[in-house]
């Protein structure tokens, strides 16, 4: 019995060698973060700011490729089957809490993949077509109650952030307006400026190149507070509707067979990359709030939003289209 301590010490050591080795051993190949939506969007936009400075780190290339489909749940699918242990996906709130709700997926979010980093949040904002005759929440709402299902919306999928946000803009303004659902941000965008849909409510990462150049107009942010980036454009609730607030959340994800070693590289490299002046101004610049959170809040996080979304889509009745 008198062994039993140094046995315990010499075991917990072999672990700490064992961890630390695995993490210096991975990568042992060019990296990849999948995205679940089209290039132009918000999730690539994250993705991209994560890759260009994470591959120095890791010492090899990190690759961004694009699955859009699903409600960006192609590449949550992919990479919870992944069993090469150098895929991961930039999880988007759209995936992760929402489609949950409405879609069979093949894969259990909860349990096939894990939360590694919280990357950031970002607002959904109130877009129009330039050529759409209203400049404010209120003169939109007169138009869609003199147009009832003419004005026509954009999202970038159904269950998207855009759709939610859309159909509770739809509930509280006592209007109806038609979805049209696309394959991610970019081409909902292109379809948007030139004017085969005359709003959105995308996010901010999707819109931000667009109306600092003038061919969309935006109209109200669907946050508690304005956006820094658009300090003019008044909040959802300052235009007149209550409880039409909606943002769009990144974080890592990885496959829950990953080892915890690896997660915890991922973790503190991906860290670094947030730390680093020129992603935060990257980042911030495309509106973004970040705010830093451990493993375990991530994970609490996750958790909580995926209730709330839960019981948001049950009170509300919303249904994909």
């Amino acid at each position: 019995m008198k062994l039993f301590p140094a046995l315990l010490v010499a075991a917990c050591a072999l672990a700490c060698q064992t961890h630390a080795a695995a993490q210096q051993d991975w990568p042992a190949r060019p990296v990849k973060i999948l995205v679940g939506s089209a290039p132009g969007g918000g999730t690539d936009a994250m993705a991209r700011a994560v890759a260009d400075r994470l591959g120095p780190l890791l010492k090899q290339p990190v690759v961004v490729e694009n699955r859009p489909g699903a409600s960006n749940t192609l590449a949550a699918d992919v990479t919870a089957k992944s069993t090469d242990g150098h895929t991961m996906v930039m999880g988007v709130s759209t995936a992760h809490a929402i489609a949950p709700h409405l879609l069979k997926l093949g894969y259990d979010s909860d349990k096939d993949l894990v939360p590694v980093v919280f990357v950031g949040a970002v607002p959904n904002v109130l877009v129009v077509n330039n050529a759409l005759p209203v400049d404010s929440v209120p003169s939109l709402v007169k138009l869609a109650k003199e147009k009832p299902g003419q004005l026509n919306y954009a999202s970038s999928g159904s269950g998207s952030t855009q759709h939610i946000a859309a159909e509770l803009f739809k509930d509280a303004a006592g209007i109806f307006i038609t979805h049209i659902p696309y394959r991610g941000s970019g081409p909902a965008l292109i379809d948007l400026v030139g004017g085969q849909v005359q709003l959105s409510f995308d996010t901010m990462p999707a819109v931000i190149g667009q109306i600092k150049n003038g061919r969309i107009k935006p109209l109200a942010v669907a946050s508690a507070k304005r956006n820094p980036q658009l300090p003019n454009v008044p909040t959802m609730a300052e235009a007149g509707l209550k409880g039409v607030e909606m943002n769009a959340w990144y974080g890592i994800y990885m496959p829950s067979s990953t080892p915890k070693a690896v997660q915890d590289r991922v973790f503190t490299e991906v860290t670094r990359v947030l730390a680093m002046p020129e992603t935060q101004a990257r980042l911030v610049a495309i509106g973004a709030d970040l705010t830093p959170m451990t493993r375990a809040q991530f994970a609490e996080f996750h958790a909580s939003e995926n209730k709330r979304y839960g019981e948001l889509i049950a009170r509300k009745n919303i249904k994909l289209d």
